[in-house]
């Protein structure tokens, strides 16, 4: 796990590509490196900074040049069946100077060129350097668990692991694309393959670039597909073969995961994906495994003591910590450093103190993210089947709007309080100002796009200074889909790389934590792709397959409860302890007027304190936003 950065460009400056690298140093603490190129009129200038997990001597040191010369490689991520692959090379007559898989992936590039990625099992970005072609690639894993950043204009191409790394390039303009504030504001995040930087881009998941130095032009294409296996004819196996086969799988997917050469922790929070991974780790383990988790004040948001059952039942060694407002507010000033663009996801915060916890022990860590994507976890899913069910019957989508106008989000709060607290679910109010957008929705695309988007466009549009094109992006909505399965492929090409994966790289990456996520593994993916998506939500129950594997290790009652996630009220401590950051920041004397509208901003902050539930979103992703451009200078 490291950081990796590059330019190309008409100049040659040794210190600005150290520059660079140094940026990137929470990435790699343990080693840095660069190589410099003159090639015509240009130069090609590579930097690495390094997490040291395989191979831990100088041998594995990069940037990694190839015995001949013609390649250079700098590359983050893991490639877990990397010894497998070493094998098939050194049987084939390839030879090797070190034990790391840096070397296993240049050379394998150098014997099968692009088609060695299918081999390759694990997440990466890499950026390869062909000398004789004068040209570079940039590869970014099949499910985006790796960054990938590049600029291009003004006859320069940069690329990094963040963005933070790009911008110490003094070459970088640094001019913010106001295109993307509309995305921003109803998602919380920026979806590849933009960014907030003007001709600044994510490379999209299961991507490869291809840069044309001598042309100077940029190419991309996809290598790997997961509509591809949507599409696919489904299993028509029985329930219990198609049980069997993902125990297989996930069992090998976890005890890949377990490569390392530094020790490996994981994350626990009780629920239903985590609990499997630590199971298929408890299983194979010798020694007790090291669990991490952290709790709640607050009982609603509190998956610890669920959390803590788990590790008892499993004998782990389980480290657990109970955070405090304080150490929520520590981090806030951070966030603007670390996520790089504007990023609105406040789970972020209870990420990054995990993160740090678990270092503390560990310099890896497993954690179950995208079981939820693959296997129909999300409760927007089964409310979206229930709707798409019930429109059948002629005007109720009609009626049920008409139902849901007099009942404010407000009173749906209240009443959720009152419920016996086993019964009560978080952001009740969010959740209902959601259905009652989708009901007024057409079609189901949109109806998923309202599911999806954490303000309503009308809100949004209050909020900016000029009108905007509010188009959708940037996933593909794949008709001729079952609807379940449409949703996940959408979700697994856009939220989840763009927010879930985003937010764990950078949260475990600023400390210096190796994360690694098993679910994630492309052959699961691809197995439950083709399961049928009756099989997957079976019995009005989602992640049905998933959880008659899991049912084999721990009795259900373990486990079966309602989802609350890394949640906590927004709402509280934007009206308590970050009012004041919220006067600074929203003050019209001082917000960006490109961008917003003064007297819209002044409004939704005046919801937000009369306890209105969108505009508490919109005023955390508008603060977001502001202390971003503080940051970085952006104007």
């Amino acid at each position: 796990m490291c950081g990796i950065v590059g330019y190309v460009g008409k100049t040659r400056d040794d210190k600005t590509i150290r520059d660079m690298v140094r940026t990137l140093h929470h990435r790699g603490p343990d080693d840095e490196g660069v190589y410099c190129d003159r090639r015509g009129d240009k130069s090609v200038c590579l930097g690495h900074a390094r997490l040291a997990i395989l191979d831990l001597s100088a041998r594995a040191h990069q940037p990694f040049v190839s015995p001949c010369g013609r390649y250079v490689l700098v590359y983050n991520g893991e490639i877990y069946n990397f010894r497998e692959i070493r094998d098939t090379l050194i049987a084939s007559g390839e030879s090797f100077a070190s034990d790391s898989d840096t070397e296993v992936l240049l050379k394998a590039w150098m014997r099968w060129g692009k088609e060695a990625l299918h081999r390759c099992v694990g997440m990466f970005a890499f950026a390869l350097w062909d000398r004789e072609e004068e040209a570079l690639y940039l590869v970014r894993d099949r499910a985006g668990v790796k960054p990938l950043y590049y600029y291009h204009g003004d006859g320069m191409f940069a690329f990094a692991s963040e963005l933070k790394a790009i911008a110490a390039h003094p070459a970088f303009p640094g001019k913010r694309d106001a295109k993307v504030m509309p995305l921003y504001l109803r998602l919380g995040y920026i979806p590849a393959p933009l960014s907030i930087y003007d001709r600044t881009y994510k490379l999209r998941p299961g991507h490869l670039l291809r840069y044309d130095t001598r042309r100077d032009k940029v190419v991309t294409e996809p290598y790997w597909s997961a509509a591809e296996h949507f599409n696919a004819p489904k299993f028509e196996r029985s329930e219990e073969a198609l049980v069997e086969e993902l125990e297989t799988i996930l069992e090998e997917a976890v005890a890949l995961r377990m490569v390392s050469d530094v020790p490996v922790g994981l994350f626990l929070s009780g629920g239903y994906d985590s609990t499997l991974v630590t199971a298929m780790l408890a299983k194979r383990s010798a020694a007790p495994l090291r669990t991490y988790t952290i709790g709640f004040e607050d009982a609603v948001y509190d998956e610890a003591p669920f959390a803590a059952e788990i590790a008892r039942y499993f004998g782990t060694r389980h480290t657990e910590y109970y955070v405090t407002r304080r150490d929520m507010f520590a981090q806030i000033e951070t966030l603007p450093y670390v996520y790089d663009e504007p990023f609105g996801d406040s789970s972020s915060i209870p990420t990054r103190i995990v993160a740090a916890l678990a270092r503390k022990d560990v310099k890896v860590a497993l954690s179950a993210d995208g079981g939820d994507e693959i296997f129909g976890g999300y409760a927007r899913y089964s409310s979206m089947m229930r709707l798409a069910r019930l429109s059948a019957i002629p005007g109720i989508d009609r009626i049920l709007s008409l139902a849901t106008a007099p009942i404010g989000a407000r009173r749906v709060e209240r009443i959720n309080t009152l419920l016996p607290r086993a019964l009560r679910r978080p952001n009740m109010a969010g959740k209902y100002l959601k259905l009652r957008r989708v009901l007024r929705a057409k079609g189901d695309e949109s109806r998923f796009w309202e599911a999806s988007a954490h303000l309503s466009e009308e809100t949004v549009r209050g909020l900016l200074s000029d009108e905007h094109a509010f188009k959708r992006c940037c996933a593909h909505w794949e008709e001729g889909l079952d609807l379940l399965d449409a949703m996940l492929l959408y979700d697994y090409e856009q939220s989840m790389p763009d927010d879930i994966l985003a937010k764990v790289d950078r949260a475990t990456m600023s400390v210096s934590l190796e994360g690694r996520e098993p679910m994630l593994d492309h052959r699961i993916v691809e197995f439950a792709a083709r399961v049928p998506a009756s099989v997957k939500y079976k019995h009005n129950r989602p992640k049905h397959l998933l959880r008659e594997v899991l049912y084999r290790h721990v009795p259900g009652e373990m486990v079966d409860r309602p989802k609350a996630g890394f949640q906590f009220s927004l709402k509280s401590w934007l009206q308590g302890e970050l009012s004041s950051y919220v006067a600074h920041y929203l003050d019209a004397s001082r917000i960006d007027r490109e961008v917003f509208d003064a007297a819209g901003v002044d409004a939704i902050r005046e919801k937000m304190y009369r306890g209105d539930v969108e505009a508490v979103t919109a005023v955390w992703y508008i603060l977001m936003y502001e202390m971003w451009r503080e940051r970085w200078g952006v104007l």
